[in-house]
């Protein structure tokens, strides 16, 4: 058999030719979102244990077990998604990071939650934070544009 050699990606496309969204624009942003994203989903996956091992009463118990099985998807869903540099998960990510800290905080950081709580809520504040500082950022690394560069060539000019 024969590999198919691989074509390089434009700059500002995803793996499937789709333009690519500004927060995940460089390798560095998805490099950096994904395994947040992932962490996310370890960390919902750490609280549903704990659910079943401190419920008392099987339904309830099912009901969280199911919502933290679901964020967990979602987080590995988005975080392949940022990989691949799909628009719409730097929105999921987003949404995730902002849900994150209210969610762990809901629950009151009593007894075995409170080290996953705290380590939630710190998480979905750097993730947010993490996805706001890269979403301003546009073009491809190393262009020089803005204001250093306007100032740059007005110094020139004169």
């Amino acid at each position: 058999m024969r590999a198919t050699p691989r074509t390089a990606v434009p700059p500002g496309a995803a793996a499937d030719g789709r333009p690519v969204s500004a927060a995940v624009g460089s390798r560095v942003d998805r490099r950096l979102i994904a395994p947040l994203l992932i962490a996310a989903a370890v960390l919902d996956l750490t609280r549903c244990s704990l659910v079943l091992v401190t419920f008392r009463h099987p339904g309830p118990a099912a009901g969280l077990v199911a919502a933290g099985i679901g964020a967990a998807a979602l987080s590995l869903t988005a975080a392949l998604g940022c990989r691949a540099g799909h628009r719409w998960a730097a929105w999921a990510a987003l949404l995730i990071g902002a849900a994150s800290a209210p969610q762990a905080s809901a629950s009151g950081f009593h007894g075995p939650y409170t080290i996953p709580d705290a380590a939630t809520a710190a998480l979905g504040i750097l993730l947010t934070v993490t996805i706001l500082t890269t979403a301003g950022r546009t073009g491809t690394p190393g262009t020089r544009d803005g204001l250093p560069a306007l100032l740059e060539k007005r110094s020139s000019e004169q």
